[in-house]
């Protein structure tokens, strides 16, 4: 880390080594939120723990099944951690999708109440796994975006980084500050663009992109 940054960085008088869960956050426009967080998942299933991942707005279709309009194949990562072969070796890594896919862009002919009523289930459902105590790591990806296209209220999120037990790793995706939020997250990780192929008019890759 270059000096100058160091010296920005408000360093403790002394460091533990105690285990504390931490709240996480990838932000910004950048591509590479999800897959920093799905690497995660896969870190901490090889030091046994226990994953779950809940996924807004992104489509609840799977592999080969037909999307909608406004829709997109959930990335290949799921399908990969679907057909693991757990042999108690290493922690389970779990997922549901708690979205319907894009709001108001590429095709989405959804009532924009229909999405809201889905992430709020999605929100009740994090709830749930959160104060499961089965899991290490909960991972909600793409909830912040949930809330920049107004699917979602600010302190629904907040109130889920409040009730993570002191051990458990929660982790948030998405594109936007909310500095509210931000201000309880122990790790922040900005993701900025500086090329893209979407702005030379190639999509999504498979396998590369989702």
């Amino acid at each position: 880390m270059p000096k100058e940054k160091m010296k920005k960085l408000k360093m403790p008088l002394e460091f533990s080594d105690e285990p504390k869960g931490l709240v996480i956050c990838y932000i910004g426009a950048g591509k590479g939120k999800t897959t920093a967080a799905m690497g995660m998942a896969v870190r901490a299933a090889g030091d046994g723990k226990n994953v779950f991942i809940l996924q807004f707005v992104k489509a609840a279709s799977k592999g080969t099944e037909k999307v909608q309009d406004g829709e997109w194949p959930v990335s290949s990562e799921i399908t990969f951690f679907d057909n693991i072969s757990y042999n108690g070796r290493i922690g389970k890594i779990e997922n549901e999708q708690a979205g319907l896919g894009f709001v108001g862009i590429l095709g989405d002919k959804k009532e924009k109440d229909v999405h809201m009523r889905q992430a709020l289930k999605g929100v009740e459902r994090a709830r749930e796994i959160i104060k499961s105590g089965e899991y290490d790591v909960v991972i909600l990806d793409e909830i912040i975006s949930a809330l920049e296209v107004g699917l979602l209220e600010e302190r629904d999120i907040l109130d889920l980084i409040s009730i993570k037990p002191k051990l458990m790793h929660l982790v948030l995706t998405g594109h936007n500050k909310y500095l509210k939020i931000l201000k309880l997250c122990d790790l922040v990780t900005e993701m900025k663009m500086i090329k893209h192929p979407y702005y030379k008019g190639i999509l999504a890759q498979k396998g590369i992109d989702y």
